[in-house]
C-alpha cells in the first residue's frame, strides 16, 4: 500500500516537473514547420531551433516575421516569445523570411539553402509587384525561374503549354500587352533553351544577379514628414537611407550612405539622424506611427550587429587565410627544396651508373675478343688443351657475367633517368604551387561595409611583405592575360543580354496597351529614355554633393 502511494506522488512529482509549451507554426518561402517551444522561450532560442532545422548558418540575413492589426513587425531575440504582441490563440505563426539583402548576392551568399530561400522571396516580391520589374527583365527572369525547377529544355518533354500552370510575370505585365499565354510561353522559353547545362543554384543565382539591380530590391520604404511638413518616403536598405517622392519609389531624391551616418534616434514621433561629420547639423523627420519609428530603431540596431558580426567574421578568416597561405607556403617551399636535392642526387647516380655500364659492356667486349683468340690458337698438347678449354669455360663465364651486368646496369640506369623524370616533374609541380598560392588574394573579396566599424573591433591589415614570392615576367603577363580575357568575355555575355532585352522591347513594344501603364511603367520608360543608369550609379551620383547640401535640400523639399 506504502509502494503504491509512492508511486503516485513520484509519477505526480514527475507529472509537474514538465515545462509548460505552445505551439507556433513556422511558414518559410516553400515549407511549413511545427514546434513545442517552452513557455519562457526568448525569440533568440525559436530562432536557433528554425536555424538548425533548416540546416542555415548564413542567419544574419533572416528573422521571424509576424502581423499585428495589419502591420508586420519582427520577433526581438531577447526578448520573450510570447511577450510580443502575438496572437494567443495556437498554432502561433511566424514567417521566416529575409530580413536584411545583400548588396552583391554572388559574393555575399555562400550557402545553397540561404541562396534559394532569397531566390523564392525575391521571385515572389516581384511576382507581387513589391519590386517593380519592366516587362522585358520580367521574361528574362522567368526564364531562369524555369531553368531552376525543370532543368535543361528539352523539346520532346517540355511541349506546348507546359508553363500553362506556372505563374512566373507579374500581372501588371500580363495585363499591359495584347498577347496571349502561348506568346509569352514562347518566349520566355526562347532564352530557357540558352540555359542549358545551368544547374538550378546556377539559375537562382543569375536571377538574383539580375533582379538586385532592379531600383526597388531590398528596400523597405516608410511613410515620413520634413521639418516643412512635406511627404515623403524613407527607404532603408543595405547601401543606406533614401529620400523618394512618395510617387517615385524608384529613384530617390538624395541618398546618405551607411558610412556617411553616425547615428540614428528617435524619440515619440521624431527621428534624428546625426552625420559622421559633426561640423554638419543634425536633421530630423517624423512619422506619424509609432511602429514605425521602433521598427526603423530595431533595424539600425540590426544592421550594426550584422556590421559588427560580419567584421569580426572577415577579421576571422583573414587571419585563418593568412596562416593557411603561410603554411601553404612553407610546405611548398619545402617540397621544392626536396625535389632540387633529389632531382641532383639522382641526375648524379644516373650519371655514375651509365658510365659503370658502359665500362662493363667495353669489359665484355674485351673478354669475348679474348674468348676468340684463344679459340683460334692452336695448342698440340692435351694438357695445354685441356688448360685452354678450361680458359675459354672461364672466359665464356665471365663474358656471361659481364653481358648480365651491363644489362642489370643499363637498366638501373633507364630506372634513374625515369626517376630524374618524376623528380624533376614534381619539382614543377612545387614551383606551380608556390605560384598558385602567390596569385591568391590576400583576402576573400567583399564589399565595403556600408557603415563605420564599431570602436570594439580591432582594426586587421595584411602586410605584402610577409609573403614573397619570384614571379617570372611571363607569369605575370599571363595571369593579366587571363583576367582581361574574364573581363571582356563579361562585357560581351553583358553587352549580348542588354541586346536581347532591347529585341524583345522593340518586339512587344506594338502589342503594348498604352492606357494600362502603371506610374511606375512610365516612370521607368522616362529613365530609359533618359538614359538611365544602374541603381548603384545612380545612388552613386546623388552622393557627389556635400552632405551638408544634401541635408539642406532634404529640409527644403
Amino acid at each position: 500500500m506504502a509502494g503504491a502511494i509512492a508511486s503516485r506522488m513520484s509519477f505526480s512529482s514527475l507529472k509537474r516537473k514538465q515545462p509548460k509549451t505552445f505551439t507556433v507554426r513556422i511558414v518559410t518561402m516553400d515549407a511549413e514547420m511545427e514546434f513545442n517551444c517552452e513557455m519562457k522561450w526568448k525569440g533568440k532560442d525559436l530562432f536557433d531551433l528554425v536555424c538548425r532545422t533548416l540546416g542555415l548558418r548564413e542567419t544574419w540575413f533572416f528573422g521571424l516575421q509576424y502581423t499585428i492589426k495589419d502591420t508586420v513587425a519582427w520577433l526581438k531575440m531577447d526578448k520573450k516569445v510570447l511577450d510580443h504582441d502575438v496572437s494567443k490563440e495556437e498554432p502561433v505563426t511566424f514567417h521566416f523570411l529575409a530580413k536584411f539583402y545583400p548588396e552583391n548576392a554572388e559574393e555575399e551568399l555562400v550557402q545553397e539553402i540561404t541562396q534559394h530561400l532569397f531566390f523564392l522571396q525575391v521571385k515572389k516580391q516581384i511576382l507581387d509587384e513589391k519590386i517593380y520589374c519592366p516587362p522585358e527583365a520580367s521574361v528574362l527572369l522567368a526564364s531562369y525561374a524555369v531553368q531552376a525547377k525543370y532543368g535543361d529544355y528539352d523539346p520532346s518533354v517540355h511541349k506546348r503549354g507546359f508553363l500553362a500552370q506556372e505563374e512566373l510575370l507579374p500581372k501588371r505585365v500580363i495585363n499591359l500587352y495584347q498577347m496571349t499565354p502561348e506568346m509569352w510561353e514562347e518566349r520566355i522559353t526562347a532564352w530557357y533553351a540558352e540555359h542549358r547545362g545551368r544547374a538550378r543554384d546556377e539559375a537562382e543565382m543569375e536571377y538574383l544577379k539580375i533582379a538586385q539591380d532592379l531600383e526597388m530590391y531590398g528596400v523597405n520604404y516608410f511613410a515620413i514628414r520634413n521639418k516643412k511638413g512635406t511627404e515623403l518616403l524613407l527607404g532603408v536598405d543595405a547601401l543606406g537611407l533614401h529620400i523618394y517622392d512618395p510617387e517615385n519609389r524608384l529613384t530617390p531624391k538624395i541618398s546618405f550612405p551607411w558610412n556617411e551616418i553616425r547615428n540614428i534616434s528617435y524619440s515619440d514621433k521624431e527621428f534624428t539622424i546625426k552625420p559622421l561629420d559633426k561640423k554638419i547639423d543634425v536633421f530630423k523627420f517624423n512619422s506619424s506611427k509609432l511602429r514605425v519609428n521602433k521598427l526603423m530603431e530595431r533595424q539600425r540596431l540590426a544592421r550594426e550587429k550584422q556590421m559588427r558580426e560580419e567584421a569580426e567574421r572577415t577579421r576571422d578568416e583573414l587571419e585563418r587565410r593568412l596562416l593557411q597561405m603561410k603554411e601553404e607556403a612553407t610546405m611548398a617551399n619545402e617540397a621544392l627544396m626536396r625535389s632540387e636535392e633529389t632531382a641532383d642526387l639522382l641526375a648524379e647516380k644516373a650519371q655514375i651508373t651509365e658510365e659503370e655500364a658502359k665500362l662493363l659492356a667495353q669489359k665484355a667486349a674485351e673478354a669475348e675478343q679474348e674468348m676468340q683468340r684463344i679459340k683460334a690458337t692452336a695448342i698440340r698438347t692435351e694438357e695445354e688443351k685441356r688448360l685452354m678449354e678450361q680458359k675459354v669455360l672461364e672466359a665464356e663465364v665471365l663474358a656471361l657475367k659481364m653481358a648480365e651486368e651491363s644489362e642489370r646496369r643499363a637498366k638501373e640506369a633507364d630506372q634513374l633517368k625515369q626517376d630524374l623524370q618524376e623528380a624533376r616533374e614534381a619539382e614543377r609541380r612545387a614551383k606551380q604551387k608556390l605560384l598558385e598560392i602567390a596569385t591568391k588574394p590576400t583576402y576573400p573579396p567583399m564589399n565595403p561595409i556600408p557603415a563605420p566599424l564599431p570602436p570594439d573591433i580591432p582594426s586587421f591589415s595584411l602586410i605584402g611583405d610577409s609573403l614573397s614570392f619570384d614571379f617570372k615576367d611571363t607569369d605575370m603577363k599571363r595571369l593579366s592575360m587571363e583576367i582581361e580575357k574574364e573581363k571582356v568575355e563579361y562585357m560581351e555575355k553583358s553587352k549580348h543580354l542588354q541586346e536581347q532585352l532591347n529585341e524583345l522591347k522593340t518586339e512587344i513594344e506594338a502589342l503594348k496597351l498604352k492606357e494600362r501603364e502603371t506610374a511606375l511603367d512610365i516612370l521607368h520608360n522616362e529613365n530609359s529614355d533618359r538614359g538611365g543608369s544602374s541603381k548603384h550609379n545612380t545612388i552613386k551620383k546623388l552622393t557627389l554633393q556635400s552632405a551638408k547640401s544634401r541635408v539642406a535640400f532634404f529640409e527644403e523639399l
